[in-house]
């Protein structure tokens, strides 16, 4: 969970906290309270512990005020905490009716303090003095009970019983004077602390900190968090992109889908975009309707990557035209180390790092079949880590795609803080949005059974580091050991791969869809009641997982650290596994159980989550932020670099 949300929540859970304490606390003492009741105290002599004097005896009255106080005192806490669970059912409902205002188009600082229940501050604090004042005007009642017990067991004093005989009722009262002062002055301090000292409502300390001024270049989570304004940008960036390769209709990665949504997205802003891309080989170059976004294409080398130097040609040409670039951003390596040194105004946005790469080894050497040749990528890979560790520092500023990526980043590559920036990836939220009707139709061109109740999605390349030796394995077990599955479930595949031929091979529990545009892959999304992505791949934030959350559907995903580090965060949204067949068929098992009901009901929450940080816009208004900052001109004013979140 991201530092923004961990500020959020803790409002709510301490009030929850301390609520569940009195509970707690009230339901001891009140078995206390029956137990004691279950050895009934009679005032007979032969009872008492100390001799048998009668002069010393009890009357009858301390009897009856045993059982009158215990009485008195299971009350109160019966009270009490009637009076926090309704307190805590409070809570919960104003967190519900926080998130469907959200979903339903709430504003941006809504969404900063998501997690956190709007409840009335006056309301709750009344009614946490009025719990604890009921608790513990019920110990003192308890203490009132345990008076009389002692004076049953052990007797009274006779010399203060002949002096006077309504001595045991004044000191039962005196008892109860002191009981209630005690608990209020107890009440007194707590509401005194809870309003003005130092123990101040961590919710009002929350609402305090959303008016300070944020330094944005040392913020240590993800930046789609903060509530940027929509409004026009305070002034046009003349911005250059180096881009190994420019998508091309359904066939992209997930860095060159990041570069389409984003860049495109700036330059209907009004911003001026170069972008330097090679050429591609055998098809034509897509044509965008805007004037101010420019490709300068260049042959790639023998590898596909950028020609170093020619591109670097071209860019000088560029920032010679006219006025000089503000910001300058490469996708990766789009734009190699060598020549990234000594701009101050560059971005680097690392969409996979080799450390982060060694997981996904391991992952492979652990599943290999004896078959197949030990591979030596490991100890390569180790290498590559101390060669990045070495050459990242030449980028002036690093932008992490996941939460998990900019920790490595500050602490195994050691950029300073100030340089690395989280921003997670976003997916197009009028494109990706749920619609049953579409989904509908999807299923039956398809030719999807009705009958069928649980359908599977998978979508991407259908290679073997994308987990589909994995999900192939677990599935064709499942069905071959389980009729009940067999004729229940149907799993859809969209992509293609050499694993798109042997998932056929699985029967009709199998449809291959092959490759998909995107306003398909919007369609697919909405007929499928679950998307399943299996990939040993541990880099960058996958889109497609992005795509099915804003779709409303629920995801389940290997469990790798950016996955769990920023997208499914808890059992909410979806489900996790480790990358082994037997922990992949019991969470497959554990969906089937689930059923339609339970799935969407993880899907509503997976789109609330999806709206808060992987919409387009969340990600490009913060790209459009850092790039301002980075084009910072404080001599005439200009102040981008700080952050004030909107008061509300």
């Amino acid at each position: 969970m991201s530092d923004v949300s961990r500020r959020t929540t803790p409002s709510t859970r301490i009030h929850i906290m301390a609520l569940d304490g009195i509970v707690n606390v009230n339901s001891l003492f009140s078995i206390a309270l029956f137990i004691g009741l279950t050895w009934y105290p009679t005032t007979d002599l032969n009872s008492m512990l100390l001799g048998s004097n009668k002069a010393c005896a009890a009357g009858t009255d301390a009897a009856e005020g045993l059982i009158s106080f215990n009485v008195y005192s299971f009350s109160s806490f019966l009270f009490s905490s009637l009076i926090a669970l309704a307190l805590k059912q409070a809570i919960k409902i104003s967190q519900i009716s926080c998130c469907s205002s959200i979903g339903n188009g709430g504003s941006d600082s809504e969404l900063l303090v998501a997690n956190m229940g709007h409840v009335n501050q006056v309301g709750l604090r009344v009614g946490t003095l009025v719990s604890a004042f009921g608790s513990v005007l019920g110990c003192g009642f308890l203490m009132m009970a345990l008076v009389d017990l002692v004076q049953i067991k052990l007797g009274r004093s006779p010399s203060s019983m002949a002096k006077d005989p309504v001595v045991g009722f004044s000191f039962r009262r005196l008892c109860s004077i002191v009981s209630v002062l005690c608990a209020w002055s107890f009440i007194s301090f707590i509401f005194w602390c809870h309003s003005y000292g130092p123990c101040y409502s961590l919710y009002q300390k929350m609402e305090q900190k959303q008016s300070q001024i944020i330094e944005l270049l040392s913020f240590p989570s993800a930046w789609n968090q903060l509530a940027f304004s929509s409004n026009p940008p305070p002034k046009l960036l003349k911005i250059a992109l180096f881009v190994k390769k420019w998508p091309h209709r359904s066939q992209a990665g997930g860095l060159e889908r990041h570069a389409l949504t984003l860049h495109l997205a700036l330059a209907k802003r009004g911003h001026e975009l170069h972008i330097f891309t090679t050429s591609p080989p055998n098809s034509s170059f897509p044509r965008y309707p805007f004037n101010n976004l420019r490709f300068h294409l260049s042959k790639p080398t023998a590898s596909g990557y950028l020609d170093q130097a020619l591109v670097w040609k071209l860019f000088q040409t560029q920032n010679s035209t006219g006025r000089p670039f503000d910001v300058i951003h490469t996708e990766s390596v789009g734009l190699m180390h060598t020549r990234s040194r000594n701009h101050t105004n560059l971005a680097v946005t690392w969409h996979g790092i080799a450390y982060e790469t060694i997981h996904s080894d391991i992952i492979q050497e652990l599943i290999r079949s004896p078959e197949e040749p030990q591979g030596y990528a490991l100890a390569e890979r180790v290498t590559k880590v101390v060669e990045e560790v070495r050459f990242f520092p030449s980028y002036a500023h690093h932008v992490a795609t996941s939460d998990h990526v900019g920790d490595v980043l500050k602490r195994i590559y050691m950029i300073p803080d100030e340089r690395v920036h989280i921003i997670l990836n976003g997916v197009d939220e009028e494109i990706f949005k749920p619609d049953i009707v579409k989904g509908k139709d999807f299923k039956k061109r398809f030719g999807v059974p009705e009958s069928k109740t649980l359908v599977l999605g998978m979508a991407g390349r259908l290679v073997k580091d994308k987990g589909h030796p994995l999900m192939f394995e677990a599935l064709k077990q499942m069905l071959s050991e389980n009729d009940a599955f067999r004729h229940s479930v149907v799993l859809l595949v969209a992509g293609n791969g050499p694993w798109g031929a042997r998932y056929r091979d699985l029967g009709s529990n199998v449809v291959v869809l092959g490759p998909l545009e995107q306003a398909q892959l919007a369609d697919f999304y909405n007929a499928i009641d679950i998307f399943v992505n299996p990939t040993l791949r541990a880099q960058g934030l996958d889109h497609t997982l992005l795509e099915a959350m804003l779709s409303g559907k629920p995801v389940m995903a290997t469990r790798l650290a950016s996955i769990t580090g920023s997208v499914v965060v808890g059992t909410e949204v979806g489900y996790t596994f480790s990358p082994t067949i037997a922990s992949l068929k019991k969470t497959l098992y554990r969906v089937w159980d689930d059923g339609r009901g339970g799935l969407k009901q993880k899907g509503q929450a997976a789109r609330q989550r999806g709206l808060q940080l992987f919409t387009a816009t969340k990600m490009v208004a913060a790209y459009e932020r850092l790039f301002l900052c980075l084009s910072n001109d404080e001599k005439n004013g200009e102040n981008y670099c700080q952050y004030q979140a909107p008061l509300h």
